[in-house]
C-alpha cells in the first residue's frame, strides 16, 4: 500500500509472520565528511548483502524515501553493479516512519510475485551540505508554503523551537523536568560510548554535565538535540519461508502500524500538541503481533529531540501518558540494567541524539542486530522489539521478534 499521511490510524492487513529481515548493513556515520551520498548508500548496501550472504544480482526489488532528495534509484543501482535484471523499486521506503512499514509495502510486492529479495535503503549527507551552508532538515520546512507564511513570519522555525514548545507543554501539562529530559540525552550517549560505530562514542555525558548547560532555546539545551550527520544504512527483507536459507538468524516482522498527525507538520495548528501519531499507530501494530508493550524487552524510537523520544515512550504504551518523565529517570533506560530498574532498554546504539543522524533506519539495524544476540550493547535475552518511527506529519511502530 502507498502510505499517505492522512489524519488518523491506517487499518493494514496483517503480515504477522510473513516477511524477515535476513541482512543490514550500514556505512560509516560521521560529522561533515564530504563523500557523495552514492558512496554512503553503495557502502551501506554492500555491506548487508554480505551480511545476508547474498550478491547483487539477487535483489530484484529496491525501497528507497521518494521524498528525500538524493535517495536510490533501480537505474542507478544497475548501472553500479553492472545489472540489467528486473528490479521492482517503491518510493514508499526508506527512513522516518517508513523504516517501520517498508516490510509491508514489500509484503504485498512479494505476494504479488513483483520481488522476492528487497533492500531498504535510506542515506544523509546533511551534515556536508549543512558545512557548505546549504541543506539540511530545516529546507522543507521553508518551502512548505502554509508553514512559511504562517509561522516563519513569528520565528516558529526550525525544529528546535517547535520542540522547546512542545517540551514547555509538556513540563506544564505533566510535570515532566529538566532532569528527566537529561536522563533521555545520558542513556543514549553511554550507549553512544559502548558503540564503535556512533559518532558521539570518544565523548562521555552525565546528568550533572548536562544540567550544567544552559538552555539554548528554554528548555531545551544542546545534548536535548540530535546530531546532523553523513551516512547510511540498508536492511535486507524476505519472506518468512525462506528466512532459513541466509547465514545469520532471521528477524520476524509481527505486526507494523501506521497513522498520520492531525495537522501533519503545522505544528501550531496540533490540537494533540504533547502528544506523537505513535498514540494511533502502535496499537494497530501491537494487535496484529498479538503483543503488548510489556513484551517488549528492546525500544528504539525516532529521537531528533529527547521530548520527542519522552513523548513516543508513552504514545507507544510503555507507561501511561504524561508518566514518561518518571518512566526514564535515573538508569532505567539502560541496555544492561534497565528492565531490573523497571524501565526498558532504549536506543541500545545512542539513537539520532549520539550514535547518528540516519532518520531512524540505523534504529531498525540495531534492533535487527540486538535480536540477533550481536549488538555492541546487548539486552541479555532480547526476543521482541519495537521501533517507533515518526517525522512529524505522522508515525509508524515496527515489532519484530528473533525468529
Amino acid at each position: 500500500m502507498a502510505f499517505v499521511a492522512e489524519p488518523g490510524p491506517v487499518e493494514l492487513e496483517s503480515i504477522k509472520s510473513k516477511v524477515a529481515i535476513v541482512g543490514v548493513g550500514e556505512s560509516e556515520h560521521s560529522a561533515a565528511s564530504g563523500r557523495a551520498l552514492d558512496q554512503m548508500l553503495f557502502a551501506a548496501i554492500d555491506a548487508a548483502l554480505a551480511d545476508a550472504g547474498l550478491s547483487p544480482r539477487d535483489v530484484d526489488g529496491l525501497m528507497f524515501s521518494g521524498q528525500s532528495v538524493g535517495q536510490m534509484t533501480v537505474a542507478r543501482f544497475r548501472a553500479h553493479y553492472g545489472l540489467s535484471h528486473e528490479i521492482w523499486e517503491s518510493g514508499a521506503g526508506g527512513a522516518f516512519s517508513f523504516a517501520a512499514t517498508a516490510p509491508h509495502a514489500a509484503y504485498e510486492a512479494m505476494a504479488s510475485g513483483k520481488a522476492s529479495v528487497i533492500i531498504n535503503l535510506h542515506g544523509t549527507d546533511w551534515a556536508s551540505q549543512n558545512a557548505a551552508d546549504s541543506g539540511g532538515p530545516a529546507t522543507a520546512h521553508l518551502a512548505e508554503a502554509i508553514k512559511s507564511n504562517a509561522e516563519v513570519p513569528f520565528g516558529f522555525i526550525p525544529q528546535p523551537v517547535y520542540f522547546a514548545h512542545v517540551a514547555r507543554r509538556h513540563f506544564e501539562q505533566y510535570g515532566t523536568t529538566p532532569e528527566q529530559l537529561g536522563a533521555i540525552a545520558v542513556a543514549s550517549r553511554r550507549h553512544a560510548n559502548g558503540h564503535p560505530g556512533a559518532v558521539m562514542r570518544h565523548k562521555t555525558l552525565s546528568l550533572d554535565q548536562y544540567l550544567a548547560r544552559e538552555p539554548f532555546i528554554d528548555p531545551l539545551r544542546i545534548e536535548d538535540c540530535c546530531l546532523i550527520s553523513d551516512g547510511a544504512c540498508a536492511y535486507v527483507m524476505t519472506t518468512a519461508d525462506r528466512a532459513r536459507d541466509f547465514p545469520k538468524p532471521p528477524v520476524i516482522v509481527e505486526g507494523v502500524g501506521y497513522a498520520g498527525a492531525i495537522e501533519g507538520i503545522h505544528f501550531a495548528m496540533e490540537p494533540e500538541f504533547a502528544s506523537t501519531p505513535h498514540r494511533m499507530s502502535a496499537p494497530g501494530a501491537f494487535a496484529m503481533a498479538g503483543l503488548t508493550p510489556a513484551d517488549v524487552d528492546v525500544l528504539a524510537v525516532y529521537d531528533p529531540f529527547t521530548i520527542v523520544a519522552l513523548m513516543a515512550i508513552e504514545d507507544l504504551g510503555f507507561c501511561p501518558k504524561g508518566e514518561a518523565g518518571r518512566f526514564v529517570e535515573g538508569d532505567r533506560l539502560a541496555f544492561d540494567r534497565g528492565r531490573a530498574k523497571g524501565g526498558l532498554p532504549f536506543n541500545t546504539h545512542g539513537g539520532m541524539l549520539s550514535h547518528a543522524y540516519l532518520l531512524g533506519i540505523n534504529h531498525v539495524v540495531e534492533l535487527v542486530r540486538q535480536l540477533r544476540g550481536e549488538a555492541a550493547n546487548q539486552v541479555r535475552d532480547a526476543q521482541v522489539a519495537v521501533y517507533g518511527g515518526f517525522s512529524g506529519v505522522d508515525a509508524g511502530t515496527l515489532v519484530m521478534r528473533r525468529g
